[in-house]
């Protein structure tokens, strides 16, 4: 069933982003930005971080919150900022669902109201953002190029997924970084057993593309880890008794799976994250980390596990990643 929509893809060259010259400078000045992809991002996206957060854009208040986890973000946002400076985020979300094929949203500037819809008590968020057009359209190009059935999306009237707003407010809440996003096409997100060799494709079309235009780009995995989950929630859905671990199965196999990602190097998540998938109902199911992490060639370090904490019941990790063994603040 995965390949119902598919044409025959191109092998993905091995390899992550290309290696730059690193010899120390005469001059005093630093040295200049360099392009290509600096960080990869685990950033789950449940509703109930902003929430949580009460930032003005969404309309509900709480009482706070998941504090580990949006402590995991404010350290991620300090990093994105000090360390990696992007000219873009770049992000694959699992609920902006296409029936077929791979969409890049090309509009420019994407404004309206993203509602979630299991949770309209907590999420209902007003967004106003720029697109990296010419990136968004290079992906779109490289990933047609590669034999991935892929659309640009040019339609300001379609409403931006709750998935898609969640990463990016959390990762960047100031909203000045421009973005592109991805869809998660229909068949490897409901299909469990699907092969997610598509998704590396589609990385190696994001990789190609990021280096052709030149920019410096953080990319954003827009996944939990385990995704069963409670389906009441208390009175107050902040009230921080009522959340633990759906069970210790599902807890034990998101430990698992970050134990790995904590060795390094990636390589080996190949198997284990389809393993994952098939003992928790993984929302990596989407293939977002299996995208990004081939974008990044499969990077020989380990993954920087800044915070892991449960929502509803399900496991969600923010994690980094960064070509070579950059610095880590």
């Amino acid at each position: 069933m995965s390949r119902v929509f598919r044409v025959p893809v191109a092998p993905a060259r091995s390899g992550g982003a290309r290696r730059f010259d690193t010899t120390e400078r005469p001059s005093a000045e630093p040295a200049p930005a360099r392009a290509g992809i600096v960080a990869g991002v685990l950033s789950p996206h449940p509703p109930h971080l902003i929430y949580a957060e009460n930032p003005p854009q969404n309309e509900p208040r709480s009482t706070g919150g998941w504090e580990v986890l949006r402590w995991a973000y404010e350290r991620l946002r300090k990093r994105i900022r000090e360390v990696h400076r992007p000219d873009v985020l770049i992000v694959h979300a699992p609920h902006w669902i296409t029936m077929v094929g791979h969409h890049v949203n090309c509009v420019p500037n994407p404004r309206g109201v993203s509602v979630e819809p299991i949770f309209p008590h907590l999420f209902r968020y007003s967004y106003d953002f720029r697109t990296d057009v010419e990136l968004g359209e290079a992906i779109a190009d490289e990933a047609t190029d590669l034999g991935l059935v892929t659309r640009k999306l040019h339609d300001p009237r379609v409403r931006v997924d709750y998935a898609t707003i969640g990463a990016l407010h959390l990762v960047n809440p100031a909203w000045d970084i421009p973005v592109v996003s991805l869809s998660a096409n229909n068949n490897p997100y409901f299909y469990s057993e699907a092969s997610l060799e598509e998704m590396e494709v589609l990385g190696e079309a994001t990789r190609r593309a990021v280096e052709r235009t030149g920019r410096r780009a953080v990319l954003l995995a827009s996944n939990s880890l385990s995704h069963l989950h409670w389906h009441e929630e208390p009175e107050l859905p902040e009230d921080m008794e009522r959340e633990h671990p759906y069970n210790n199965h599902q807890y034990r196999w998101d430990m698992k799976l970050l134990e790995a990602i904590r060795r390094g190097p990636t390589a080996p998540l190949r198997e284990l994250i389809t393993e994952h998938i098939e003992a928790t109902a993984s929302e990596t199911k989407a293939g977002s980390l299996t995208w990004m992490l081939a974008a990044m060639g499969w990077p020989q370090v380990p993954g920087d596990v800044m915070g892991y904490g449960t929502i509803i019941g399900t496991g969600n990790a923010v994690v980094e990643w960064t070509p070579e063994g950059g610095h880590r603040g």
